[in-house]
């Protein structure tokens, strides 16, 4: 009896250690498919931004993030400039600091107030912004350098709610929030059947892209000029954002600049 009883114990410690690992790798696995979810999100955020929006952008991470996941520059036209042959080739920079959150369930106002409170900070504080090499970091010395106007950009893969609509509504910070569903990996994108469009990528549904008024209003960082639109192919729901500036369909654009030709063009901004 006590043989029969003492491998019945060792059996139920086996049993409970095969349980406890099983238990771990499944929590692992968990974690380690959440990372990659997220990973994944931010480098097609990055891909779309770049090839849609003008936005130069790189992913930031670690402990010292700060919060922030996306880092970079938007290039957009200078205020006094018009239409014409040039189609806006010149372009300023304004400060982009972005978030990614691939959720299942939709954003609520939550999200919108912790980057708030995320650009207060870096608004403040603009030499502790992640991510930046040197030659990035503002320097007060230059005019215009340490006051490089910012925007808040929030990416997410499911929809927002309308509380977290009126929040980034009502915000004193310009706020540009970009919803891009998940994609249809069975399904190609096919520039001549879009219409011309040449979508990077399928969605499974429609996106939708929000300015609030501190960014795109007539008081706002860009003086109402600016107009983001979610372009659809009437033939389907996918599609992708576009920018329109004056009514005109602004031509993609990520101009090189070194960092003495990026501080002037700052100046000017601030002039």
């Amino acid at each position: 009896m006590l043989r029969r009883g003492g491998t019945l114990l060792n059996l139920h410690r086996v049993f409970r250690s095969v349980c406890c690992k099983r238990v771990l790798k499944c929590l692992f696995s968990t974690e380690v498919s959440t990372v990659h979810k997220g990973t994944a999100f931010e480098e097609r955020s990055l891909a779309l931004l770049e090839q849609t929006m003008s936005m130069s952008l790189k992913r930031v991470g670690g402990k010292e993030d700060g919060g922030i996941d996306l880092v970079g520059w938007w290039w957009l036209p200078y205020d006094d400039d018009t239409a014409g042959s040039t189609a806006y080739t010149k372009r300023r920079r304004i400060r982009v600091l972005g978030q990614c959150k691939a959720e299942k369930k939709k954003m609520g106002p939550s999200f919108v107030r912790e980057l708030e409170g995320v650009l207060y900070r870096f608004i403040t504080m603009p030499s502790t912004l992640p991510g930046l090499v040197d030659e990035e970091k503002p320097d007060v010395s230059i005019p215009g350098q340490a006051h490089i106007p910012m925007v808040a950009l929030l990416i997410s893969e499911s929809p927002f709610t309308k509380s977290a609509l009126l929040r980034a509504h009502s915000s004193p910070i310009p706020f540009f929030m970009l919803h891009l569903p998940p994609v249809d990996d069975n399904r190609t994108s096919d520039p001549e059947s879009e219409g011309g469009l040449e979508s990077p990528q399928t969605f499974v549904g429609p996106g939708a892209a929000v300015c609030n008024p501190a960014l795109s209003g007539a008081q706002g960082l860009l003086q109402g000029q600016m107009e983001v639109r979610w372009e659809r192919h009437m033939l389907g729901q996918h599609g992708r954002p576009a920018l329109w500036w004056r009514n005109t369909r602004l031509p993609n654009q990520i101009p090189y600049t070194d960092p003495l030709e990026a501080s002037v063009d700052a100046s000017r901004c601030e002039s």
